[in-house]
């Protein structure tokens, strides 16, 4: 059951919108590498669209355009809709961090003259993926006082990067037999950060180092322990193929997702059903902390907008008469590694955003399985608007697996389904995308939202 490849059937105008929205697309997530950073350029975009924060409201009526800040890492937008909030409403939520690297509380090691940074890999990565590629750093600082210190090395015109070695071939004879989980140990995955040594006589190169962020930054060591650094690849998404009918970039599991949410709604006016975009952090690990999609500040933000609209019963009311998409980027078939996939059921490049039915593993474990009943009048809202789209799943049924954020609306009672654009090389430093499933991934989500 295989869908029509897009770039066949959209003419020429089409085709002209779906490589303008992937080249902002492409420009946003360059510049917005971090789960901080993406929310900040989010609530801009909201704001330059009319949204207010929902604090700034007494009040809260049909057409409103609201948002609220969830500790600077989680944020929900929403266009309150003609019919009232007790009519339901169209939740997608998406989730705003990636795989990376995180520096550990106290990073900073000096070992034969260099210094490095200990990490944490975040998420699941293939480790050796992330040697002798150029990292850049990002990152906040808090102080014990409250103020907090912004630090970007790395993606700026003539910063510096950092990397990680690897061993030359030459010496590698005994590291190419053993398998790869063994052959790259996670304690390994230290970055080079200096070599200049001070004139102290222990540990010269840390203490230079120190001695520099200090100087440029006024932090002291001691501060790391309140901090978030992550590493991420360095430069810019960039055009894949000669044709540049593909996108190359860091962290598009799922921020390809994230963004073309929240331009469906911002680019929405006199809606009949309550729209809502709600961008989570902490998928990658499991979605446990209080900015991730398993937290309450949903029922937190629907009970402020109940109170301030006059709405009196309880909330389980709206999630009743709603429907949500669980907005998560699923597998696309890749000849290369055609044994890992059911290529009767796998999803193609460029045919369209995915709808995946069943998510999990082995025995659907951790699937939220949508009925027949939710899957057809996804279709039919599809279908109607002539968006691309194929159903998809993440491969063979014992090769692995994976779970999504959708099981965390399911269980309010939501009808949900996972439904994002399809990746390449999904959380390798670099992922592939195609413009034609990036636009289509947008156009789903404005259908949705019209509902």
């Amino acid at each position: 059951m295989l869908k029509t490849n897009a770039w066949k059937t959209w003419n020429d105008k089409d085709i002209e919108k779906a490589f303008d929205f992937a080249e902002e697309y492409r420009k946003f997530i360059s510049r917005n590498k971090t789960e901080r950073k993406f929310l900040e350029a989010s609530v801009k975009i909201a704001r330059n669209s009319g949204f207010k924060e929902i604090s700034e409201l007494k009040k809260i009526s049909p057409g409103d355009r609201i948002f609220k800040v969830n500790k600077n890492k989680q944020v929900i937008f929403g266009i309150m809709g003609k019919e009232g909030i007790e009519s339901g409403a169209r939740f997608i939520v998406a989730h705003i961090d990636s795989p990376r690297l995180d520096l550990k509380p106290s990073p900073a090691y000096e070992d034969e003259g260099i210094a490095f940074f200990k990490t944490y890999y975040y998420g699941g990565i293939k480790k050796y993926q992330w040697l002798t590629i150029p990292l850049a750093l990002y990152g906040v600082v808090v102080f014990k006082t409250g103020e907090k210190k912004t630090i970007e090395i790395g993606d700026n015109p003539g910063d510096p990067v950092f990397t990680i070695t690897d061993l030359l071939p030459h010496l590698a004879k005994d590291q190419v037999k053993r398998t790869i989980e063994e052959g790259f140990p996670g304690e390994n995955l230290n970055i080079l950060v200096a070599t200049i040594p001070s004139r102290e006589e222990k540990e010269p190169v840390k203490n230079n180092l120190l001695s520099i962020l200090n100087k440029t930054y006024g932090i002291k060591e001691d501060d790391l322990i309140s901090s978030e650094f992550e590493m991420v690849p360095a430069g810019e998404a960039r055009d894949l193929g000669i044709d540049r009918s593909l996108i190359l970039g860091y962290g598009q599991d799922d921020r390809v997702c994230s963004y073309a949410c929240l331009r469906a709604l911002v680019e929405k006016k006199n809606l009949a059903k309550s729209a809502f975009c709600i961008l989570v952090d902490q998928e990658e690990i499991g979605s446990y902390g209080s900015t991730s999609a398993q937290s309450t500040f949903l029922q937190f933000f629907l009970e402020e907008i109940a109170e301030k609209t006059g709405f009196k019963k309880n909330i389980m009311h709206i999630y009743e008469n709603s429907r949500a998409l669980s907005a998560d980027v699923s597998s696309l078939f890749d000849p290369g590694y055609r044994e890992a996939y059911d290529s009767r059921n796998t999803a193609r490049i460029g045919h369209g955003v995915c709808v995946e039915r069943t998510t999990g593993a082995r025995g659907k474990a951790g699937s939220t399985e949508p009925s027949a009943e939710y899957i057809a009048w996804i279709r039919k809202i599809f279908d109607e608007k002539k968006v691309h789209w194929q159903p998809s799943e993440i491969g063979k049924v014992e090769q692995g697996g994976g779970g999504t954020v959708a099981t965390f609306l399911a269980r309010l009672n939501i009808p949900t389904i996972d439904c994002g654009t399809g990746v390449i090389s999904m959380h390798a430093p670099f992922e592939v995308t195609s413009k034609a499933d990036i636009y289509s991934t947008h156009l789903a989500y404005s259908a949705f939202y019209a509902s």
